[in-house]
């Protein structure tokens, strides 16, 4: 296991992005709430994007996990070598991409460009994982980080509410010991998170439910309008 995964067992990771065109997108907001997050407790942070990445990376000093979204269909997290490349260059401590088994922009496979990753970065990577078929290709390229994060919002599974427990279950059984199993996607709440870390999860990605002020507010709103 590499040394920056060992510290996360059993730890919050807490995804730090915004969406175009909202208030928040901004590098700086973004890593001041990376911060922010950092001081209650995340152990890792998740960031999107070239500038965000950096900006964040100079402002924490818990490992930043990178992603680059580009696009709004089919493969767009990390979607191609070109852009694994620039997230690792940004300074990104581990490297997330799309794992789902999907054609990738590039046309190159996922082994193709994790192998030539791995030329590059002696990281950690990440698979954004959408089933259990993906999750077990990924960990037999020797990804070191297996995710939850597409589950849902594929054609793959339908989506649940809340985080996908069944996947998280099967996932937890049937992953060699080398990949480690995140839960990342709809963790809406504590209960969530102890639900997903209960079904095997080794950490648990947060991202919306802390960090959009967006969506929480419309849930608020929902509550109290339909009262």
């Amino acid at each position: 296991m590499h040394p920056l995964i060992a510290p996360l067992e059993g730890t919050l990771i807490v995804s730090c992005q915004a969406y175009p065109g909202e208030p928040m997108r901004d590098p700086g907001t973004m890593a001041q709430v990376a911060a922010s997050v950092q001081r209650g407790g995340a152990t890792a942070v998740r960031a999107q994007g070239l500038e965000d990445i950096r900006a964040v990376k100079s402002t924490v000093d818990v490992p930043v996990i990178g992603i680059w979204k580009d696009g709004a269909e089919g493969v767009f997290i990390t979607p191609t070598l070109e852009h694994c490349l620039a997230v690792i260059d940004a300074g990104a401590d581990v490297l997330a991409l799309d794992g789902t088994r999907r054609p990738r922009p590039d046309g190159r496979t996922l082994a193709e460009t994790v192998a030539t990753v791995r030329e590059r970065f002696d990281g950690p990577i990440m698979a954004d994982c959408d089933d259990v078929d993906s999750a077990l290709a990924a960990a037999e390229l020797g990804i070191d980080l297996i995710g939850t994060t597409l589950a849902g919002y594929t054609d793959s599974r339908p989506p649940v509410d809340g985080p996908d427990l069944d996947l998280l279950t099967e996932l937890a059984a049937r992953l060699p010991a080398t990949s480690v199993l995140i839960a990342e996607g709809r963790v809406h709440s504590p209960a969530q998170a102890a639900a997903a870390r209960a079904a095997g999860a080794f950490a648990v990605v947060v991202g919306t439910a802390i960090t959009h002020p967006t969506s929480i507010t419309t849930w608020f709103r929902n509550a109290v309008t339909t009262a």
